[in-house]
């Protein structure tokens, strides 16, 4: 329950940081944010702490809590809502609603990658799972992605045509916090060039990696070719004192 607390109060802190309702750049203190949402120091604490820890704000010694500038400027397309790192109702670009087209849903044994991936046996058996990303009718993205059947047993059509991620927090109380990604890019393939609208000559983006639940439990590889235009990596680095 701590849990949810506090992600309720970083999901709607980060909305409003997004939706620049904090004209000054400046957040609430923590006992204003306490009373606000009605919870405790220690959730609001911990909602802050995972915003600095992401590059969003920052502390000012003395002076209060800040919105980073950098990230307003830089906001890229996936706006990871909370700790689920799932973007079917977080991507944003311009007012554009995004959208998801099923082009494969089936169910296949896990290969000797998958296996040592996910840390599966042989014989387990996966989902693969094949999506088409849109912003309005829009293509920017192919999604393909392995998903073990003993973590999600009830998958089903319907569920892959909106948000794993929300799904899986929602029916088995797990989220998809963490991910290890590799991100380069690539000359595009016929598939990219019909789905994504791209020209032969064109590249794309490529995303490949792992995600993995709150217990630490591998739970997709996925792997994902954008659209060159919408192809943009931020990070937050911090440096040790020497």
């Amino acid at each position: 329950m701590a849990d949810l607390v506090y992600r309720k109060v970083f999901n709607d802190l980060k909305d409003k940081i997004v939706k620049n309702e904090f004209p000054n750049k400046r957040l609430p203190d923590e006992r204003s944010l306490s009373e606000e949402y009605q919870v405790s120091r220690s959730s609001v604490k911990r909602a802050l702490k995972v915003l600095a820890d992401e590059g969003i704000i920052f502390k000012k010694r003395g002076s209060g809590t800040f919105i980073n500038p950098l990230y307003m400027k830089n906001k890229t397309i996936f706006h990871y809502e909370g700790s689920n790192l799932g973007i079917t109702d977080s991507l944003k670009s311009q007012g554009k609603t995004p959208k998801i087209k099923l082009l494969s849903f089936k169910v296949v044994p896990a290969n000797k990658e998958i296996q040592q991936d996910l840390f599966l046996s042989e014989g387990d058996f996966v989902y693969e799972i094949q999506r088409l990303r849109l912003f309005d009718d829009q293509p920017f993205m192919i999604e393909t992605g392995y998903i073990p059947i003993k973590i999600a047993p009830e998958l089903t059509r319907e569920i892959v045509e909106k948000s794993i991620f929300n799904y899986v927090e929602d029916t088995i109380n797990k989220s998809v916090t963490r991910s290890f990604l590799s991100i380069l890019a690539s000359p595009s393939n016929e598939q990219d060039q019909e789905l994504l609208n791209l020209k032969p000559t064109e590249p794309v983006g490529v995303m490949e990696g792992i995600f993995f639940l709150d217990d630490g439990t591998p739970f997709e590889v996925s792997n994902m070719r954008l659209h060159y235009r919408y192809l943009r990596y931020n990070t937050f680095v911090m440096l040790n004192d020497h």
